[in-house]
């Protein structure tokens, strides 16, 4: 298998909400279709730009803001230039200017087309993307969102990533490279990244810092807000609440409930379409950052060990993208809150001071008990049961952690590359309507308020 290239900032990127796959996705979509106008010569002058979306894309678009963000895309912003206000702004139909080189066009979410949701693309989440003049398609690009706002381009040739110095495919042979190296887990990461990306080690824990913070301050944005949230469903924020009954005396576990409160505030904040960091997925944006800001302001755990515990986590979510996927529409809500869960416990158990094999269990036994989990998001909305579930996925990854830090290692028997293999198997067999089109399950059993 081929070694694992993806940077730890491709898996942590900042942009707005409620979905990776659906909205940074597209929007990076339709910033590459974009840069490619530029390039054309076109002996025809194109009328209309059309946008089609399939797979989950078109099942879940409208309450994903999936015609916003890739027509966004096609203005020219990207995920971490695009302010959240005008992507709002977008939703009124209004027509905008598409504007490239001699080209100059009308373009609205009014163009958006909400093609075959069963398709025979490669990936299940596919845009097409059209210059045309009337019918006449004049220039096509082929888009495939692949989860955690990853995208690929059908027929573009991909960059060539830098070799890292230390390959791996997995944990077995990541821990291999521990071993006969003796380094540490985050030394192996970092240095990775420093020749994927050409940066040096301080640069690596600058740009972790920007990460951290982000995390955070959408933690504490959620801890301020009140109200509903978009949508029809009209759901009412819980974090405020949850943390302020925090501290009543007759509170059943403090701790617990500010855990709780910080998942719930970070995925409310996702879920109102603001600025959360893919963790690795926006779905789950709410799990890493809960466990972030419990460990330095509840802990008291030191900025330098929660660097060293995200490297670890980007590692565990590298193990699982590469091996399974990240993606609802792939292999169901397991790949989104059982993998933030996964990266969330082998992020504590490493920064509390614990070795590689401690951490691989608390990452396991996370994962193994978020197997089989669909994607089922009521109305489309990433609202039910994804904020609750992102508060549970960090409960659990606290759990997890507690367990393997006392456990005997010879007694644990599941490691983590197989459930990882076991989620990719689940992920195959698990019907299409349990994966993020809002056919099946608490998406067709609640009804729609």
């Amino acid at each position: 298998m081929t070694a694992i290239t993806t940077s730890v900032f491709e898996l942590f990127k900042i942009g707005p909400g409620p979905s990776s796959s659906h909205t940074i996705g597209p929007m990076k979509a339709g910033y590459n279709f974009h840069k490619s106008v530029a390039d054309l010569s076109l002996d025809i002058q194109p009328d209309n730009i059309e946008i089609r979306l399939y797979g989950s894309l078109s099942a879940t678009g409208k309450g994903h803001g999936t015609d916003r963000a890739v027509v966004a895309g096609l203005l020219g912003f990207k995920p971490d230039n695009v302010e959240c206000e005008f992507l709002d702004s977008l939703a009124d139909g209004a027509p905008r200017k598409f504007e490239s080189d001699k080209i100059s066009l009308p373009l609205s979410i009014k163009d958006v087309v909400y093609a075959e949701v069963e398709n025979d693309f490669p990936y299940a989440n596919t845009l097409l993307l059209r210059l045309r003049k009337g019918e006449e398609i004049l220039f096509e690009q082929e888009y495939y969102s692949i989860g955690g706002g990853f995208i690929k381009c059908k027929g573009q040739q991909e960059e060539i990533p830098r070799v890292p110095p230390h390959q791996y495919s997995n944990m077995v042979e990541l821990k291999a490279i521990l071993t006969d190296e003796g380094l540490r887990m985050h030394q192996v990461i970092v240095e990775n990244e420093q020749a994927l990306k050409g940066i040096s080690e301080t640069e690596v824990y600058d740009k972790l810092d920007t990460i951290l913070d982000t995390m955070k301050q959408a933690v504490m944005n959620g801890l301020a807000a009140e109200g509903t949230l978009p949508g029809p469903i009209g759901l009412h924020r819980k974090a405020k609440r949850l943390f302020e009954n925090s501290s009543q005396p007759n509170a059943a576990d403090k701790f617990l409930l500010r855990l709780n409160a910080y998942g719930f505030a970070a995925s409310e904040e996702n879920a109102a379409g603001r600025i959360v960091v893919t963790a690795p997925t926006s779905g789950s944006a709410g799990v890493i950052p809960a466990v972030v800001y419990a460990l330095e302001e509840e802990l008291k755990i030191s900025r330098e060990k929660i660097r060293e515990g995200m490297l670890v986590a980007a590692a565990l979510g590298f193990i699982a993208k590469h091996n399974a996927s990240i993606a609802g529409a792939e292999v169901g809500c397991q790949g989104e809150i059982g993998v933030a869960s996964a990266m969330a416990a082998g992020l504590i158990s490493y920064a509390c001071g614990h070795r590689f094999w401690r951490t691989e269990n608390a990452a396991e036994s996370a994962l193994e008990h978020h197997l089989g989990i669909t994607c089922d998001p009521v109305g489309g909305y990433v609202q039910i049961p994804c904020i609750e579930r992102n508060a549970m996925g960090a409960v659990r990854a606290y759990n997890a952690y507690l367990i393997a830090s006392v456990e005997n290692e010879k007694f644990h028997k599941v490691n983590y590359d197989e459930v990882v293999r076991a989620m990719a198997e689940t992920g195959k067999d698990m019907n299409n309507k349990y994966k993020e089109t809002s056919l099946g399950g608490l998406a067709v059993s609640v009804p729609n308020c």
